[in-house]
């Protein structure tokens, strides 16, 4: 697979992110971004979809140089226990040129 990879992905937080303090939450976040950095990642959009969905809370789409890129930054999201405080589903992709 060649060429750039895209990940489309929502979520919501779990439980364990309302146990957390203001700080430590901003913390998470702040580790998060430098997680996607440090993979080579860039958040094209992120964007706040709560009020049009009663199961999800946020949706975004990334993008990533190459596919170990991906693995890496879900490997940094592992370490950090992210998925503990949220849920998410994602897709990968990578761009569809029809012309």
């Amino acid at each position: 697979m060649a060429g750039q990879i895209y990940k489309f992905f929502r979520g919501r937080v779990l439980e364990g992110w309302y146990q957390l303090s203001e700080e430590e939450q901003g913390r998470l976040l702040a580790r998060l971004n430098e997680a996607l950095e440090q993979a080579g990642g860039k958040r094209i959009i992120m964007g706040d979809i709560q009020w049009s969905s009663e199961q999800w809370m946020w949706a975004g789409v990334e993008v990533f140089p190459d596919l170990e890129a991906v693995q890496k930054y879900t490997e940094l999201l592992s370490r950090l226990n992210l998925f503990r405080y949220i849920h998410s589903e994602s897709m990968l992709g990578t761009e569809w040129k029809l012309f």
